[in-house]
C-alpha cells in the first residue's frame, strides 16, 4: 500500500470510481482481457450508456456491437441479461454484499469480491492472475494456481494479507503491484520493494511461478467465408449454435476438416465449388482475400474470405439475410471479419 501511494502510476479509468454500475461494468470487461484493452470498451460503455437503466433498455444487438472485438461474448450477453435484472427485479440497485453479488449472471467469486470491496468497502480479497503471481512470488508457493486445492489455497493467502480496514485499496495496490511489477515477463525483481523477502528471487525461481498444471490444448479450425452480392445486397446468417462468436453475424460459411483440404479448395478458384448452397454456374468469381489466423483461448482459426456476384438469391438457404453496405456497418461481426477486410469492410466491391 506504501508502493501504491508513492511509486505507482498506473492510471486506469474505473480506478478510485464509486459508482458500483461503472465497477461492475469494469469488471465483466476485464474479465479474461487485458486492461490496455479494455479501456477503451469501458469508455465506450460508459458514454453510450450511462446507468444500467439505459444498459437494461437497450437492444441487445446494439450492446453486442458496442462490445464487437473484445471476445468471449458470454460476458456481453450476461451483461445485457444482469442490466435488465438489476432494474427489473432489484429497482435498480446493485446487492451489496458478496453473496448476493454471488447470484448475479456472469458474476463469480473474483467478480464478487471485486465489487465488493471497491463498490462496498467489504473485506474481501481479490484474486486475479496478477494477485496469484505476485503471492507465488513472494512466498515460493509452487501449488499449482489452475487446482482445486491451489484455488482454494492462494484465496486463503490472499484473505490473510488483506487489510480489512481498506480492501479496496489494498486489492487496487497488489494488482497494480502484479501488472506492472511483478510482470510475468522480465519483473522488476531489482528495483522490487520486496527483493529482501521474496522466496522466489532468493531461490532463483522466478520464472518457475506460478506453476499451472494444465495446458490448454489448441483446436485447429478452417473457415472459407463467402461473401456474396446479389443486386447490391450481401448475404449474412447470424450463429446461433453453441459456438464461437454466438449471436454475432457472419458471412455464409464452409468449415474444412483440415489445412490440406483448405489450400485445395482456395487453389485455382475451386473454393467455389465446394459450398452445397453455391453452383459454380450461379456466381461470378471476384476474387479472395489474404489469409488471417485469430488466437483464441481454446482454438486457432484460419480463415479467408471469397468474394462474388450471384444471379440468383440462394432463397433456399435457411437464416439467410440480405444487407445493403449500409445495413451490415450497424451489425455485430467477429473480430475476424474485419481482420479479412483490414478493418474496410466490403471496400472490394
Amino acid at each position: 500500500m506504501h508502493w501504491h501511494r508513492h511509486h505507482n502510476h498506473r492510471a486506469l479509468p474505473w480506478k478510485g470510481e464509486k459508482d458500483v454500475y461503472r465497477i461492475w461494468l469494469s469488471e465483466i470487461i476485464l474479465q479474461q482481457t487485458r486492461a490496455e484493452q479494455g479501456w477503451k470498451y469501458y469508455e465506450r460503455f460508459v458514454k453510450e450508456f450511462p446507468t444500467v437503466q439505459q444498459l437494461a433498455v437497450a437492444p441487445l444487438e446494439e450492446v453486442y456491437k458496442l462490445w464487437e472485438g473484445l471476445g468471449y461474448y458470454t460476458r456481453c450477453r450476461n451483461l445485457h441479461a444482469t442490466a435488465r435484472y438489476i432494474v427489473d427485479e432489484l429497482d435498480g440497485h446493485f446487492p451489496d454484499s458478496y453473496e448476493g453479488l454471488l447470484k448475479l449472471k456472469g458474476v463469480g467469486p473474483y467478480t464478487a469480491a471485486a465489487i465488493a470491496s471497491f463498490g462496498f468497502n467489504l473485506p474481501h480479497a481479490v484474486v486475479d492472475g496478477n494477485v496469484f503471481r505476485v503471492l507465488s512470488r513472494f512466498f515460493g508457493e509452487e501449488e499449482p494456481i489452475d487446482s482445486t486445492k491451489g484455488k482454494k489455497l492462494f484465496e486463503s493467502i490472499a484473505s490473510t494479507c488483506l487489510d480489512n480496514d481498506a480492501p479496496a485499496l489494498y486489492n487496487q495496490a497488489i494488482m497494480d503491484f502484479g501488472a506492472t511489477v511483478c510482470k510475468p515477463e522480465q519483473p522488476l525483481c531489482t528495483s522490487c520493494v520486496f527483493k529482501r523477502k521474496c522466496v522466489a528471487l532468493k531461490q532463483n525461481m522466478v520464472q518457475q511461478l506460478p506453476v499451472k498444471e494444465k495446458q490448454v490444448k489448441q483446436r485447429q479450425r478452417w473457415f472459407v467465408f463467402y461473401v456474396l452480392n446479389y443486386k447490391n445486397k450481401f448475404a449474412v446468417m447470424q450463429r446461433t449454435q453453441k459456438d464461437v462468436w454466438q449471436h454475432l453475424y457472419q458471412f455464409p460459411l464452409t468449415e474444412f476438416d483440415s489445412e490440406k483440404q483448405w489450400k485445395l479448395s482456395l487453389k485455382d478458384k475451386k473454393v467455389t465449388e465446394h459450398p452445397g448452397f453455391l453452383k459454380a454456374s450461379s456466381i461470378q468469381f471476384k476474387g479472395q482475400s489474404k489469409p488471417v489466423v485469430q488466437k483464441l483461448s481454446h482454438q486457432t482459426i484460419h480463415a479467408v474470405a471469397v468474394m462474388g456476384v450471384l444471379n440468383s438469391s440462394l432463397k433456399h438457404l435457411p437464416g439467410l439475410e440480405w444487407h445493403s453496405k449500409t445495413e451490415l456497418k450497424k451489425l455485430p461481426f467477429p473480430q475476424i471479419i474485419h481482420q479479412l477486410f483490414k478493418g474496410h469492410l466490403l471496400d472490394a466491391f
